[in-house]
């Protein structure tokens, strides 16, 4: 018996579903449906998803004839039940490269097969809620706000859903970064534009000191040596210029920062997919429309706003919060006055 599997959230089930469903059936003898949990939903997609809780998600799915087993599972990704379930066939939609698909070492490993199916044209959830909700935390300015009135408002908007949404996000990626550091682990952070920015800014703080006065931890952004940022895009393409210096220095329980406004950036999701295959905690740093990488990553922080800016100027703070939370855990906070730059 031929076993496939395929995963996803689900919400909001339409026709392009159902036809990706049935072709999945048809790979084999029997199809299995991980299916994200409400909690995990939240954690990939953000507020105010989903739209339909998981047990009337698995219900739907259980009453379609391509459909012979649904399991929920509460993790960001599927990875621990594709190793339980060790699937003939991994399937995903057309829009997952293969080599961007949670668990295909496993499933290949094993000898199985991992296809991604072309999704039926112009169907989509995304576009379905888009077209029927407003974007958070950027709602139009009040007549006759001046420039930077009005981008302090969106600001101040986009700070209080920081907090709202994300709170619980933060404290559990910066518990990750600080016991990896207690631990003698090291942090490695990637980004592109702006994003490199905040990856050297972080790593800077950590290496250096952030408020109090403690000891450096190992920290690095990789984006700051141009000789192998250069010699890698020149060598293999830019997509691999993260990944290749992740498989040179990373080592198991070392984190994974990925950084990414829009979470598409090609060679931050396969500096990912590197980081989990050598081992590593993987921790996203995007915006609402970063569900790619927060599909990818164990635990991530996504931003309730869609503007760049805004997305940018929430990533810094959320690096300052983890910053102060390695000092606290690890014993370093100070009572001495903030440096001065």
């Amino acid at each position: 018996m031929t076993l496939v599997f395929t995963n996803g959230c689900f919400d909001w089930i339409h026709a392009g579903h159902v036809d990706f469903l049935e072709r999945a059936r048809a790979l084999g003898d029997r199809l299995v449906v991980g299916l994200n949990s409400d909690r995990s939903v939240r954690a990939i997609k953000g507020p105010p998803r989903p739209l339909v809780g998981e047990e009337d998600r698995a219900r739907v799915l259980r009453g379609l004839r391509a459909v012979d087993e649904v399991v929920v599972f509460d993790a960001p990704t599927p990875a621990a039940l594709i190793e339980a379930l060790s699937p003939d066939v991994l399937v995903k939609g057309g829009d997952w490269p293969v080599d961007e698909v949670v668990g295909a070492d496993w499933v290949l490993g094993r000898g199985g097969r991992v296809l991604s199916l072309p999704l039926l044209p112009g169907r989509s959830t995304s576009a379905l809620v888009h077209g029927v909700a407003s974007d958070h935390g950027e709602a139009p300015a009040p007549p006759g706000d001046g420039l930077a009135t009005t981008a302090i408002r969106e600001h101040q908007r986009m700070i209080d859903g920081l907090l709202g949404t994300c709170h619980d996000a933060i404290v559990e990626t910066g518990a990750a970064i600080a016991d990896a550091l207690g631990a003698g682990r090291a942090v490695f952070l990637c980004g592109n534009g702006g994003s490199a920015a905040d990856a050297q800014h972080i790593a800077a703080e950590l290496v250096g000191r952030f408020e109090g006065e403690r000891r450096g931890y190992p920290a690095l952004a990789l984006t700051t040596d141009p000789s192998a940022v250069s010699a890698i895009s020149n060598d293999y393409g830019f997509e691999h210029v993260f990944a290749r210096q992740l498989a040179a220095f990373a080592k198991p329980g070392d984190v994974l920062v990925a950084i990414s406004t829009s979470g598409n950036s090609a060679n931050v999701l396969r500096a990912v997919m590197e980081a989990r295959r050598i081992g590593c905690v993987t921790i996203g740093l995007t915006g609402l429309a970063g569900l790619r990488l927060a599909s990818l990553c164990e635990r991530t922080v996504m931003v309730p706003a869609r503007r760049t800016s805004r997305i940018q100027e929430a990533h810094i703070v959320v690096g300052h919060v983890w910053c102060a939370m390695v000092d606290r855990a690890l014993g370093h906070a100070s009572s001495s006055p903030p440096r001065e730059c």
